[in-house]
């Protein structure tokens, strides 16, 4: 089977790296990629949401399934795109179309969707520019921190939770009269906020059964304490200590399978991820976002846990096989640590010369941020590479993965050195 991968970040070398290991493939082809995945397959020079050029390529290449890695090209509707085109419509896309897509694409949408389906979530209100006055007054009526959400997509950045009202009402005006995140928040959906532990719990679906992923938990905020700005992510671990047997049935019975329902009831075509943003409140598991593809860095600690063959999964769930399909995990902790750049989540520098990958031992290095030129690895985005390591304990496995993430070195190099600290108490 040739296989393309659209994407170029931590989330697609560790899916590259998963598939390649699969008998099923024959080529892997990756684009953009990066300089990790140039290791597993063939690198392409196409943007993700140039449909145009994927469509040359993959009919030039004889490409026989297509999976999408990160976000953008499925709001834009890669999947009816493929559907769309006598050429392509028997090519496999896995990736949710663009209607399913809306459940990343509008925070607005995903809480209508999950309210019509009866899914635990925040309570929330929807605002526009022309209704900012009603929201500023909305703001004054709820109590404090307030969550202020971008309807689209903003690149992981389009949360914030203010403690103030007048931070508040600064914010929400940034957002919806200033365009703070662009075409994101023309549209800004106020949310009460949950006191509780966040998760992720992702599943393969093709829009009628579904098969559960290992659960994971990322840390987001740049500054060690979870303090500081919000970034794409500085890390994650996976399984979820937290999350034992009868949490996760709460999960399925109360939010995964009325998900899968949902798509159904819905006419919703779904073949592809869904990640699953949950916030345990006193044991009791709310929504508080829906990704239609794997998360990043998540998908670094829970790669590693999969012992079974990744690409036969997700073709199960294009061809109407997936009820039938199993998945065998690794029961052992993954710790993923993200190195990013100085300055990152805000401006950073480009084009540092990364060393000492090789002299790295017992982990798993995924580049995110990263290309080769010269034969030289250089920093190429804000995450830059996430180190990613096994063991049978959690204090194993982290102290692992901080012994590489010392060794690996690139200038103004950053990590959080307090990952899975607050996980401790419930191993």
């Amino acid at each position: 089977m040739k296989v393309l991968l659209l994407g170029s970040g931590g989330r697609e070398h560790a899916i590259a790296w998963k598939i390649s290991q699969s008998k099923l493939l024959k080529e892997l082809f990756i684009a953009p990629g990066n300089a990790g995945t140039i290791k597993l397959g063939k690198n392409v020079n196409i943007n993700p949401t140039n449909f145009n050029d994927i469509r040359t390529f993959v009919l030039d290449n004889n490409i026989n399934f297509v999976i999408v890695g990160p976000e953008a090209p499925l709001v834009e509707g890669i999947y009816d795109f493929f559907k769309q085109d006598d050429k392509l419509s028997n090519i496999p896309v896995f990736g949710p179309g663009k209607q399913g897509a809306l459940l990343e694409g509008s925070k607005d949408f995903a809480k209508e969707f999950m309210l019509k389906h009866n899914i635990p979530t925040a309570a929330y209100k929807t605002f526009f520019k022309d209704t900012l006055q009603e929201g500023l007054q909305y703001l004054e009526k709820i109590y404090p921190p307030y969550v202020l959400k971008a309807d689209g997509l903003a690149a992981g950045k389009g949360v914030v939770i203010c403690n103030d009202i007048k931070e508040a009402q600064q914010e929400l005006t940034e957002m919806l009269a200033n365009s703070k995140f662009g075409n994101a928040s023309s549209k800004v959906v106020i949310e009460e906020f949950l006191s509780g532990i966040e998760m992720s719990v992702f599943a393969v679906t093709d829009g009628k059964t579904y098969q559960l992923l290992p659960s994971a938990k990322d840390y987001k905020r740049i500054g060690e304490g979870d303090t500081g700005l919000n970034t794409g992510g500085m890390g994650s671990i996976s399984p979820v200590p937290f999350a034992d047997d009868v949490f996760m049935k709460k999960v399925e019975d109360r939010i995964v399978k009325p998900t899968i329902d949902g798509f159904a009831q819905d006419n919703i075509p779904y073949q592809g991820f869904v990640f699953f943003g949950l916030m345990n409140v006193d044991g009791d598991p709310y929504v508080i976002e829906y990704n239609v593809r794997m998360g990043d860095p998540e998908t670094e600690s829970i790669m590693p846990r999969i012992k079974s063959d990744l690409l036969a999964l997700l073709v199960s769930a294009t061809n109407g096989t997936l009820a039938e399909a199993t998945i065998e995990i690794d029961s052992r902790y993954a710790a993923a640590i993200m190195l990013v750049s100085g300055g990152y989540p805000e401006s950073y520098e480009k084009g540092k010369v990364i060393t000492n990958i090789d002299d790295t031992e017992d982990s798993v290095i995924f580049h995110a941020g990263t290309k080769l030129i010269d034969n030289n690895i250089l920093s190429n985005g804000g995450r830059v590479i996430a180190v990613s390591s096994l063991h049978e304990t959690l204090p194993e496995a982290l102290n692992q993965s901080y012994k590489n993430a010392e060794i690996i070195h690139f200038d103004k190099k950053y990590f959080r050195r307090d990952l899975g600290k607050d996980l401790l108490k419930f191993v």
